[in-house]
């Protein structure tokens, strides 16, 4: 068991990041905490939205809030990655280079090397080095010429993509997306928080004064939402259930997969823990069934939108689930 004070360092720990990451995104708080449970429940994001809506901004706060301390070696703390048309796998995973000074082959670390990965426009690349980034998402590894090398235990990605109908675009295939533990469409932000970005561009801006975090900040969290947020069988029985409701809607051609179940579970316990609770609720579920499972369904034509069928069949697990607590 995780004791109090471990609770309560690891509460400031990520309210301090959040913090950070909303002094230099304006208007965006809600996308903020779906990152920020994402990277608390080591899962993966992808942001999408058109050209300029601050998706790339986003993920530059968020790895310019992560201190180097402690990162040694080839390993960054942070490192972007342009994904374009001519981009090829070894440039992202790294590739063998000839050292004449040893006289044989030695690897060079790509990009993805790092504890946070930002992959902006993913889906400007071809497939072949799309997936480039399944085994490292999936495993924190990375093989290159039958040697693996692995990636750190921190490890995360953070993904921007434009919509499907913008010109020069590869869909990710459903093997992609399900890497990914949530997909957040960034939707335009408020007129206040547009004004305010308006008046403040082009205008010197104090640097945030803000301690960063270290890597060990982060870990300790994560440690602190897996042992310190309960989340009980009835839950558990509630995931399942809704998973199973939707591969046999007719609606889908292909349901969510079994990894969704298992990232929803340390996602809930992140989202529980923003919310300063130890245990997971009903709502949380509610909260974040959308950003957990639409991305994940392939539809049939003409079978409408992904969300709606997600929330039609959440409502009888949620509800069975509820009376459940309620009992209890």
């Amino acid at each position: 068991m995780i004791s109090d004070n471990d609770f309560y360092q690891a509460r400031q720990s990520i309210e301090l990041l959040r913090a950070r990451m909303q002094y230099d995104v304006m208007g965006r708080d809600d996308v903020i905490n779906l990152v920020l449970v994402a990277l608390l429940a080591d899962g993966h994001v992808l942001l999408e939205d058109f050209p300029g809506s601050g998706k790339t901004t986003l993920a530059k706060a968020l790895g310019n809030s992560l201190s180097a301390e402690g990162v040694i070696g080839q390993m960054s703390a942070f490192r972007r990655m342009q994904f374009t048309p001519d981009l090829l796998p070894g440039d992202i995973t790294g590739v063998m280079v000839f050292d004449p000074d040893s006289n044989q082959f030695v690897f060079r670390k790509g990009p993805i090397f790092a504890h946070i990965a930002l992959v902006d426009e993913i889906n400007r690349t071809s497939p072949k080095v799309q997936s480039a980034l399944l085994e490292s998402m999936g495993e924190k590894q990375v093989t290159i010429d039958n040697v693996t090398h692995s990636l750190t235990d921190l490890f995360f990605v953070i993904a921007t993509q434009n919509p499907l109908d913008a010109v020069g675009t590869y869909p990710l295939p459903i093997a992609q997306l399900d890497r990914f533990m949530f997909k957040i469409r960034m939707v335009s932000v408020s007129r206040e928080a547009e004004l305010n970005v308006i008046k403040s561009w082009g205008r010197p801006r104090q640097p945030c004064n803000m301690p960063q975090l270290t890597v060990q900040h982060i870990l300790s969290a994560r440690h602190a939402v897996r042992e310190g947020v309960a989340c009980g069988d009835i839950v558990m029985e509630c995931l399942v259930d809704i998973i199973r409701s939707i591969r046999e809607d007719p609606r889908c051609l292909q349901g969510a997969s079994t990894r969704s179940i298992v990232q929803a579970v340390p996602a809930l316990q992140a989202y529980a823990f923003m919310q300063g609770r130890n245990y997971v609720s009903p709502q949380d579920i509610q909260d974040l069934a959308l950003p957990l499972f639409s991305h994940r369904l392939q539809l049939a034509p003409g079978a409408g939108q992904a969300d709606t069928v997600v929330l039609e069949n959440i409502r009888q697990p949620l509800e069975r689930l509820s009376r459940s607590a309620m009992q209890s």
